[in-house]
């Protein structure tokens, strides 16, 4: 008896796909159902229609095309795992700009494939994407990485402008009279509080700045303009 392999229903990959052409979408749907691993669940011309019908079929892959003219194709991207958190995204594009590639990425695409590729890459990229893996192409690939490279990351801040940044308005008055020479009750009287609330005040000023007294507190304060130094 001879056997044969079939794949079970339940074994298929459920896509949804979003195309604004409906002959290209009526083409795609086609070419995916025709596929042995693959059930197409549902087709929409714009995100808005698709947002319901996802939530209704919980696709496996969504599968978004874009086009040069329509950089706004993708906003709505991020909207469909809300409606269907278990969805995976893979852009067809038919645009050969990398950022607008590396923009799909940013906002949650599984994977970028060119629409001037064979089918047979479409199903291995559809086929990837479902099992949690990324497609990209190498000039993507590339692109992120450059991206994602400490050099090309933001500085990180100095530890000291940091703790400068914690201070209040009140904590930098405090400050400043300090640096002047003023004692505690002094700087109460200036600032129309009461001793106890400047001993507060220091205690955080301190504690912000990790320094242990005022005389540590003046060289810091002189040191980083958060006062100026006596005549």
């Amino acid at each position: 008896m001879q056997s044969q392999m079939t794949v079970s229903v339940t074994d298929r990959i459920r896509i949804f796909v979003i195309e604004d052409q409906g002959i290209y979408r009526a083409g795609l749907c086609l070419l995916l159902s025709q596929q042995p691993g693959f059930k197409v669940v549902g087709d929409a011309a714009t995100g808005p229609e698709a947002l319901s019908r996802i939530q209704d079929q919980h696709p496996d892959v969504a599968l978004l095309t874009i086009n040069p003219k329509d950089r706004s194709g993708i906003d709505f991207l991020p909207e469909i795992f809300t409606f269907s958190e278990e969805t995976k995204v893979l852009v067809l594009s038919g645009s050969n700009d990398p950022e607008l590639h590396r923009r799909a990425i940013r906002l949650g695409a599984s994977g970028v494939l060119s629409k001037d590729k064979s089918t047979e890459l479409l199903v291995k990229a559809i086929e990837r994407v479902n099992a949690g893996e990324a497609w990209l192409d190498r000039f993507t690939t590339a692109s992120l990485l450059r991206e994602l490279s400490p050099r090309n990351r933001a500085p990180k801040k100095n530890p000291e402008e940091i703790k400068i940044a914690s201070l209040t308005e009140r904590e930098r008055e405090v400050i400043k009279l300090v640096g002047k020479g003023l004692k505690n009750k002094q700087i109460a009287e200036k600032l129309f509080i009461s001793d106890i609330t400047i001993h507060h005040h220091l205690t955080s000023i301190y504690s912000k700045l990790e320094v242990s007294d005022r005389l540590e507190l003046l060289i810091y304060s002189y040191r980083y303009g958060l006062a100026e130094l006596p005549h």
